[in-house]
């Protein structure tokens, strides 16, 4: 576990954000990937449905994030449908930096340069426990459903 000053500027900021929010915990750098789901569940000794994917879309035009399950797929046109949208796909490697400041594989819930609308997959309210990224793909944070809406102001939604 690193120290809020060792850890990326990513993670950083993530971990400033967090503070602000009154979040329990905080970041922790691991010395393996947490890029997918999978790695992530491994690295950290948890179910897989535990982890909080943070998988940005574009909504008409505009970045989504969508909190969901490791153990779940988004249906993009669903998730549309339940929103009001026209359309939903996800986002491109350079959209998703412009939107969040984080990379794929490390995208956190929070700590982005301005806010993006969010929605938090009902699943996840089954886990005590989530653990969500922190910002670069070897950082995360444990957090619990209550506290990822709060900090997030996400809309919970089934996203599958």
């Amino acid at each position: 576990m690193a120290d809020g000053k060792s850890l990326p500027e990513r993670s950083r900021q993530v971990a400033e954000a967090l503070a602000r929010f009154g979040a329990r915990d905080r970041v922790r750098e691991l010395p393996a990937s947490t890029r997918t789901a999978a790695e992530a569940a491994e690295a950290l000794g948890c179910e897989v449905g535990a982890i909080a994917n943070s998988l940005v879309f574009m909504a008409d035009g505009s970045p989504l994030l969508v909190m969901t399950s490791g153990r779940h797929r988004v249906d993009a046109a669903l998730l549309a449908e339940r929103l009001g949208k026209r359309a939903v796909r996800r986002a491109e490697p350079g959209e998703v930096r412009a939107a969040t400041g984080q990379v794929i594989g490390g995208v956190a819930p929070v700590g982005h340069p301005a806010p993006v609308e969010t929605v938090v997959d009902t699943a996840l309210e089954g886990y005590p426990r989530l653990w969500a990224a922190g910002g670069t793909p070897r950082t995360v944070f444990p957090t619990d459903y209550a506290e990822l809406l709060k900090m997030t102001g996400g809309t919970p939604v089934a996203v599958n």
